[in-house]
């Protein structure tokens, strides 16, 4: 099953709203869809009665000597926010970076004001290790620090 169409009306709805990635609001459903699923990672759904609610993906993180620390992403489709997707697609996410011999998993820029994810993330034992001032452009709130978490596999 091609799972590009279902998994664009998950991301399609968050990259347009430009609040939690920084990624062009307005690129294009090809270029969305080239991100999430590029050769570089791997792309995992979540599906409920036929239907897909969550995506994310997983990559190492950097090249060469960085390569065993990973780097995911995460989306939950509208309809299912707030039902433990997320916390679903994150618990998955860490049991799949052991088996594939990660040694750690960071999140490179959390925008602060995403406090749902903070908070999971934190649930999961993720520690901020850095904080960009100002970094991300929120398109109602204006200029928000992004945070770096991490935490050991």
């Amino acid at each position: 099953m091609d799972d590009a169409p279902s998994i664009w009306r998950i991301i399609g709805p968050t990259i347009r709203a430009g609040e939690t990635y920084a990624l062009d609001r307005d690129m294009t459903e090809a270029d969305a869809l080239a991100y999430w699923m590029s050769d570089d990672r791997e792309t995992f759904v979540v599906e409920e009665n036929g239907e897909l609610i969550g995506t994310y993906f997983m990559r190492a993180n950097q090249a060469g000597g960085g390569k065993h620390i990973c780097n995911c992403g995460y989306i939950t489709s509208v309809s299912a926010t707030g039902r433990g997707v997320a916390r679903a697609m994150c618990q998955h996410s860490l049991g799949y970076a052991r088996q594939r011999g990660y040694r750690g998993m960071q999140f490179n820029f959390v925008v602060s004001t995403n406090t749902r994810a903070v908070t999971l993330w934190e649930s999961f034992g993720f520690e901020i290790v850095g904080r960009l001032p100002l970094a991300f452009l929120h398109p109602t709130l204006g200029y928000v620090d992004a945070l770096v978490m991490f935490r050991s596999v």
